[in-house]
């Protein structure tokens, strides 16, 4: 083992087995509650909307917002990464201020 990977576990691989009815199969989360097959489609429903629904929209429930493109020079968005990160926010949102102010104030 090299000095690099001294105390590094390797990642654990998930084989997926053949699928099972949950609701013959007793099959447990971990507060002991039994998960059957609707109840698994209902967390992954959920889940999926949680993960798959992303950033709210700008433009209003149920609409998607519009996405603006520009090309910049390599210095100009390093400094735009370099602002964002030292304001905690991400890039788009000091484009989207920069938008507004321009466009607006």
């Amino acid at each position: 083992m090299s000095t690099k990977t001294k105390g590094i576990k390797p990642k654990t691989k998930y084989v997926l087995g053949p699928d099972i009815d949950l609701d013959k199969e007793v099959v447990l989360d971990k507060r002991g509650r039994r998960i059957t097959e609707a109840r698994a489609a209902q967390i992954s429903r959920q889940i999926l909307r949680e993960v798959a629904a992303g950033r709210p929209s700008l433009t209003g429930t149920g609409k998607v917002s519009p996405e603006v493109k520009a090309r910049v020079p390599q210095a100009m968005k390093d400094k735009l990464e370099r602002e964002a990160k030292k304001y905690g926010v991400s890039p788009s949102v000091l484009i989207r201020q920069a938008l507004e102010e321009y466009l607006y104030d």
